[in-house]
């Protein structure tokens, strides 16, 4: 099973990825509820404006109609639940966009999943610095430079990044 740890530009784009590639079973896990401003970047449309992300992201996944298992968990990620909710997952996508979350996922399942893909630096628009770097069993993705808060983000450079993640995955799997 791959578990996704957060649904906004990286884990949406991402589960989006590996449905339409026929890969799963996939775990879903995200606190927040579709906002207006996700709609631009993230796999959510209007009329899901206030849903949780993980009922919304299921929907459009599985409309998708690749029959990939699709299980989903709305809930905060934190240190005391994070093995617990990820449980059978060998595979991991960090897709959180909490700084303290984001280290809490990594402490937690590295040791316990096989493979990690997470993204750093995935504001801007420009392509040309995206690189993966490895540290252990993680892979990071991305320009390693420029922060959300730093510059706009963009989908085209989501997607990029995004497909050097779902790659990396993939190449495992093999």
């Amino acid at each position: 099973m791959i578990g996704i740890a957060g649904l906004g530009g990286i884990g949406s784009n991402i589960a989006v990825n590996l449905v339409r590639s026929g890969i799963g079973p996939l775990k879903l896990v995200d606190m927040d509820l579709v906002e207006e401003g996700n709609l631009n970047r993230q796999f959510y449309f209007a009329d899901q404006i206030g849903q949780p992300k993980v009922e919304a992201l299921t929907e459009n996944l599985q409309r998708i109609g690749t029959g990939v298992a699709i299980a989903s968990c709305h809930a905060k990620i934190s240190r005391n639940n994070c093995a617990n909710i990820f449980t059978g997952c060998e595979l991991l996508v960090e897709g959180v966009d909490d700084e303290n979350t984001k280290k809490i996922v990594l402490e937690e399942m590295a040791p316990r999943t096989r493979l990690i893909v997470s993204a750093c630096g995935i504001a801007g628009a420009e392509l040309q610095g995206i690189s993966s770097r490895k540290m252990g069993n993680c892979i990071i993705v991305g320009d390693f430079s420029t922060a959300s808060t730093a510059a706009p983000l963009y989908l085209h450079k989501l997607q990029a990044i995004c497909a050097r993640m779902t790659e990396t995955l993939l190449e495992d799997i093999k």
